[in-house]
């Protein structure tokens, strides 16, 4: 029986069988494809769909989604983050369980949810949720979407029964927490008892260049030569490229702060609204994306932080601002659409679900640069990328890994703690790859 670690429960024998007997003939194979990917899914088994970035997998839950609607079977596609979710046209995993922002659930934040006929309705009738770029949530998160779905479904097996399809790669950005002691979601309790199948994929469809490739998996697996090195100091470059990416939000603010003082034309201030206790509107304001004064002009770039999808953005698009019809910006998106931003309310909920606190703002932030956390699930043909600042396992790794050629490379630092790997995950990815399938 294949199986992540420890015991597989009694009620994931059957689906765990009918994996083995799917991959029995791509066993022997070392090289995953997503085809063969795609037939684990289709077992109906938990699934870890892991892999290099750019092996393709959003293409493969892509193609496992068209088959979910082809067969009737309703599912869920989240994330852990809203970027990440605008990626693959989901919602977060926090907002789709109903868990928000709270932590270490007690039976009333359950109930909570239980009893919310919105978050009961959703969960009750998906077979499947995927859960994508689950390397940034904490264990902590993945016992407590385990705890709510037992409770919806009233059964003990995991995550309540249905297909649960997590998608990520442990070698990215990990979760953060304010102590530093996070956990990885692979050492959460509730991903021990799911059981899952590691499919890991190893084509590369995003860089087709094998010395980048070859840079990338060295860099993933710190293993690291000299002859490394070398070529990406000959990516050491003033260059220029429509994104910038910086390990800190200060870089970041800093260099759209410039980028929109050298544009010509009136500011348009937009300043943010709040109600409710001092400390909770300062906790809505830190989680928030937009700033409390947002100035924008014509010509500037900016970044979506809301979903809004009947208003033509989700949390991630990116475009230019061409002009404030009525006082509303009109922003011309990168495929050619217009949207037009209307103020937008984030709140905070009290223990009986009622609004103890709300902000209001339009959904926007400038965007000319944004930090490495932003840009993990990106494909650039470019990037300007200063790593003189990196200071967490991952930083060098994501950011170059976004770019898909070393002539789009443009390196403007790197410090020592750039090219650094998390030991822990380099020796929990050896497990992944000894019992993928």
């Amino acid at each position: 029986m294949l199986r992540l670690a420890g015991t597989v429960s009694f009620d994931r024998v059957k689906s765990a069988r009918d994996a083995v007997s799917a991959s029995r003939s791509i066993k022997k194979n070392s090289h995953m494809t997503q085809e063969q990917a795609l037939k684990i899914l289709k077992s109906r088994s938990n699934v870890f769909l892991t892999g290099e970035p750019g092996a393709g997998k959003t293409y493969t839950i892509n193609m496992f989604t068209d088959w979910l609607d082809a067969n009737g079977i309703i599912y869920a596609v989240t994330a852990s983050t809203g970027i990440a979710a605008s990626h693959i046209n989901g919602a977060t995993i926090h907002s789709w369980s109903g868990i928000g922002i709270m932590k270490n659930l007690e039976q009333v934040d359950i109930d909570g949810i239980r009893f919310n006929k919105f978050h009961y309705k959703r969960i009750i009738e998906a077979r499947t949720l995927i859960l994508d770029e689950v390397s940034m949530l904490e264990a902590s998160f993945i016992d407590d979407l385990d705890k709510v779905l037992r409770a919806i479904h009233k059964t003990q097996r995991p995550f309540g029964g249905i297909q649960v399809v997590m998608v990520g790669d442990f070698f990215q950005l990990p979760p953060v927490s304010r102590d530093g002691t996070a956990r990885f979601a692979f050492e959460s309790q509730a991903w021990n008892d799911a059981g899952f199948q590691v499919c890991y994929l190893t084509e590369q469809h995003r860089q087709a260049d094998p010395t980048f490739t070859d840079i990338l998996r060295a860099m993933r697996f710190g293993s690291m030569t000299e002859e490394h090195h070398t070529v990406l100091r000959s990516r050491m470059s003033n260059g220029t490229a429509p994104t910038n990416l910086f390990t800190h939000n200060r870089d970041v603010d800093y260099m759209n702060t410039e980028k929109l003082n050298q544009l010509p034309g009136k500011e348009h201030v937009f300043k943010m609204t709040w109600s409710g206790r001092d400390f909770d509107v300062a906790t809505l304001k830190r989680n928030c994306l937009s700033p409390e004064v947002l100035v924008l002009k014509e010509g500037a770039v900016v970044m979506f932080t809301a979903n809004k999808p009947d208003r033509g953005y989700v949390n991630g698009s990116v475009g230019v601002v061409e002009g404030f019809p009525n006082g509303v910006p009109k922003v011309k998106l990168t495929d050619g659409s217009y949207a037009y931003p209307e103020e937008y309310t984030w709140k905070a909920y009290d223990e009986k679900k009622n609004v103890k606190a709300s902000i209001q703002q339009l959904p926007l932030r400038l965007a000319w640069a944004i930090t490495v956390h932003k840009s993990q699930g990106m494909s650039l043909d470019a990037a300007v990328i200063d790593l003189s600042a990196a200071f967490e396992y991952g930083h060098g790794y994501v950011a170059i890994s976004r770019v898909r050629s070393l002539e789009g490379l443009h390196l403007a630092g790197v410090s020592d703690n750039a090219f650094k790997v998390n030991p822990k995950v380099l020796e929990q990815d050896k497990i992944f790859r000894e019992i993928g399938v």
